[in-house]
């Protein structure tokens, strides 16, 4: 074991149970390991995790596509018939020893497997339960699939990126998933942080269309206060509710992204005349104007002429690069934000690590993803499953 696997973690010692599937739930399991819980993933055994069969961009390392050793590192799995009679008294006394449980099944599914929060509650008193639905457990959306692309459409969220007269735009990464799991995890430790006061259970839920509103906190607040939904700029929009500049502007050889930069400064390092016809009391009402002249203008010169005139006045403002360009940076480099998982019987794999840093230490979670049920007999043992059931 390397040192970096020897890094002392702060929830080392609590065991999370995580029954779920794709993208949301084992995300969050994913930053709980790396944090250092125990992480068992409990898995239909012949199926398991459908993520595994998920490819992106028809990535695959040996029978499980790339997206599920992404998210997946770091854990164990256990794979249990939860229609069986047998295998599910197994899993109850596995639920009995556990800290916390995470699921995303389908509203009702849980409660019909008699492992609802009150039926677990009866197995375990003091466990954290998490679940986690696309619409909620009750109304009309609530048996609606909950797949992000679908949650971006009835969220709102597509009608923030791209220009005014663009059709919705769809973030370009399963950011319903990846914010309603980080969200479970904030849950989840503040649950902990409960029941080591009062000695209680405490349920958690969430659901992927709260979570995709709650990131447009800006956006509906604005438009409680307003009556209007926020309108992209129609020229380089990178958020509708700022005014000129912001945005991103082609140069002659590449791009820049110009932040919150007050008019009157941005005239200065541009000497562009045209500007000169607008003040900073305009930069909402003739937002479209002003970047129109921005966008002829700063395609003259490059993109490292305006950085250096920009920087010059320590305006808010930077180079785009793409990923290949970032892996080059000395900036990027300092971060050792990669780490090598080796795939017992293939090539290594390349991917991120925790972002977090605990006592200035970076952590690292070099375990690969496991095999469908590749530690159902060593947990069975540990935690003698085949005795008395619960």
């Amino acid at each position: 074991m390397s040192r970096k696997d020897q890094i002392s973690k702060p929830l080392e010692g609590f065991l999370v149970l995580e029954f779920c599937q794709y993208l949301s739930g084992p995300s969050a399991g994913l930053r709980l390991a790396d944090l250092g819980v125990r992480v068992i993933k409990i898995e239909n055994p012949g199926k398991g995790d459908l993520c595994r069969i998920l490819p992106i961009k028809d990535q695959w390392v040996e029978e499980n596509s790339l997206l599920f050793h992404t998210i997946n590192r770091n854990k164990e799995s256990y794979t249990a018939n939860l229609k069986s009679e047998e295998e599910l008294a197994e899993i109850k006394k596995l639920i009995s020893k556990a800290d916390v449980m995470i699921h995303n099944f389908r509203p009702g599914v849980m409660e019909k497997l008699s492992l609802g929060f009150e039926q677990v509650k009866n197995i375990n008193s003091k466990i954290i339960y998490a679940e986690i639905s696309g619409y909620g457990k009750e109304g009309p959306w609530a048996k609606k699939p909950g797949q992000d692309l679908l949650l971006q459409a009835m969220s709102g969220l597509m009608f923030n990126s791209g220009d005014r007269d663009d059709a919705p735009t769809p973030f370009g990464l399963a950011i319903g998933d990846i914010l309603c799991g980080a969200q479970v995890v904030q849950a989840i430790l503040a649950g902990l942080i409960s029941r080591n006061r009062k000695g209680e259970a405490v349920k958690v839920e969430i659901s992927l269309l709260e979570s995709l509103i709650d990131f447009q906190f800006e956006i509906f607040t604005t438009y409680f206060v307003s009556g209007k939904r926020p309108l992209r700029s129609a020229v380089n929009n990178a958020h509708p509710l700022l005014g000129a500049p912001y945005g991103i502007y082609e140069t002659s050889d590449g791009f820049i992204a110009v932040a919150m930069v007050p008019l009157q400064e941005l005239k200065k390092a541009l000497n562009c005349p045209r500007l000169e016809a607008y003040d900073q009391s305009m930069v909402f009402s003739k937002r479209d104007e002003i970047k129109s002249v921005l966008v002829d203008f700063l395609k003259e010169e490059s993109t490292g002429f305006w950085m250096e005139k920009l920087q010059s006045r320590k305006l808010w403002a930077t180079d785009l690069k793409n990923w290949k360009q970032l892996k080059q940076t000395k900036g990027y480099k300092e971060f050792e934000l990669e780490q090598e998982i080796d795939i017992p019987g293939s090539k290594s794999i390349k991917t991120n690590r925790c972002p977090i840093r605990i006592n200035g230490e970076k952590l690292w979670g070099a375990w690969p993803a496991p095999n469908l049920g590749q530690h159902t007999a060593s947990v069975k043992k540990e935690f003698e499953l085949n005795d008395k059931p619960v």
